[in-house]
């Protein structure tokens, strides 16, 4: 009777009403009608304009937890400073979330307060769709062999190409060396062994990144959120109830600390970097703080995730796509900027000393990542094996519509 009662209340959980995802909760409107006369219509970046620009850019994004971009806007600034161009950093909240609000209400004024933003690859098709980025397939397709492909796939919507890819992402499981003997095979094991080893902790708060650890369970449980024409509702499944209990049961019999249903990405790497749970799913960007905590360094590695028991794996693609606003009012000196962080140079101090998984395919056979990054030929593979979340103009409310079901569930 117990069991059937928590089914029930776990299908509730995952059912994720459609009627749930209109609402959107604050974080800015997302009407998309007109969507294709803006994409139609919308502007296309002049590649020659970055040559000899001048002027002051403003480059938005969010906190800059790993210190990466005050080392490239440094080393910007010095390059251009004789040409006279610069940029100008503002940070946003940490949170994905109102990080988009902030850009949406500029947009929404036709404000040219950011001139180059730092968009998550799941915005892509919202922002097209309101025509307030330039189409930046021109910079792409003559560099295009350089990128890993399913990286530029996050900037592209309706045929083009609307940001350059800053970094890219794919999320790894870490775990205890000197607690656990080998990465657990399927998710199934992970909580069994964290439930004796010092638990597992993950990002379970209600934002973006919960609904990153739901997918990566529910697509490898055989799971889907919508239909291959992005039109129906598939949420309802076996497979996604399958998932939401699993995690749900990991807090309910202590293999993730209650605190969990609080945690973003910062807050889950603080807890790991106390040596008390055994595991944890987190982002590349956290080995190289792993690394530096006396804790952990040595007593610790990451493995792939693992498979859903009796189905399949899954990883979802994350990272972040440079784009540049149709109300800048230096195109060209923003694209400058774009280019700088899209070349090789800049690729590979970002993913050897940052830990950030760079887009470019020549940034893992350089020598200083493969000695940073140990595990980096099994993240490229991951990072060309992953799978993006739907794609939608409206994906916000989907992802509001999941992230707040799974983590009432929690």
């Amino acid at each position: 009777m117990m069991r059937r009662k928590w089914m029930a209340a776990g299908a509730a959980a995952a059912v994720l009403a459609v009627a749930g995802c209109g609402d959107d909760g604050g974080g800015g409107s997302t009407d998309t009608g007109g969507g294709g006369e803006a994409i139609e219509n919308a502007k296309q970046i002049d590649v020659g304009s970055m040559e000899g620009a001048k002027g002051e850019i403003t480059y938005c994004q969010g906190k800059d937890t790993t210190g990466e971009t005050k080392a490239w806007g440094k080393q910007f600034n010095e390059k251009y400073k004789s040409q006279g161009l610069s940029v100008k950093l503002v940070e946003f909240p940490a949170s994905a979330d109102e990080q988009r609000t902030q850009f949406v209400q500029r947009q929404e004024a036709k404000a040219g307060d950011c001139d180059v933003f730092r968009s998550d690859v799941i915005w892509t098709a919202e922002f097209a769709s309101q025509g307030w980025l330039y189409d930046l397939t021109p910079y792409i397709e003559e560099r295009r062999d350089e990128f890993i492909q399913p990286a530029i796939d996050t900037a592209t919507y309706e045929g083009k190409i609307w940001g350059v890819p800053h970094y890219t992402n794919a999320a790894l499981l870490y775990y205890r060396t000197d607690k656990i003997d080998a990465a657990p095979a399927t998710w199934q094991e992970v909580y069994q062994q964290a439930a004796d080893k010092g638990g597992i902790v993950f990002q379970g708060a209600a934002y973006e990144g919960l609904t990153c650890d739901w997918l990566e369970i529910a697509y490898a449980a055989g799971g889907t959120v919508l239909s291959e024409d992005g039109k129906k509702a598939t949420i309802d499944s076996p497979e996604n109830v399958a998932a939401t209990k699993l995690m749900a049961d990991a807090v309910k019999n202590g293999a993730a600390p209650k605190a969990v249903a609080t945690y973003m990405e910062p807050e889950s790497l603080t807890a790991w970097q106390t040596g008390k749970p055994a595991m944890m799913r987190n982002w590349p960007y956290a080995y190289g703080l792993s690394q530096d905590t006396p804790k952990l360094k040595g007593k610790f590695d990451v493995a792939p995730l693992p498979s859903f028991e009796g189905a399949g794996t899954a990883a979802i693609l994350g990272g972040g796509n440079n784009v540049i606003s149709v109300y800048s009012k230096n195109p060209g000196g923003a694209l400058a900027v774009v280019d700088f962080l899209a070349q090789q140079e800049w690729q590979t101090q970002l993913t050897a000393e940052f830990t950030q998984a760079s887009p470019l395919k020549g940034t893992y056979d350089q020598p200083e990542v493969k000695k940073a990054i140990p595990f980096s030929d099994d993240l490229l593979t991951a990072l060309e094996q992953a799978k993006p979340r739907p794609v939608s103009p409206v994906y916000p409310q989907i992802s509001q519509a999941i992230y707040k079901n799974v983590n009432e569930a929690l």
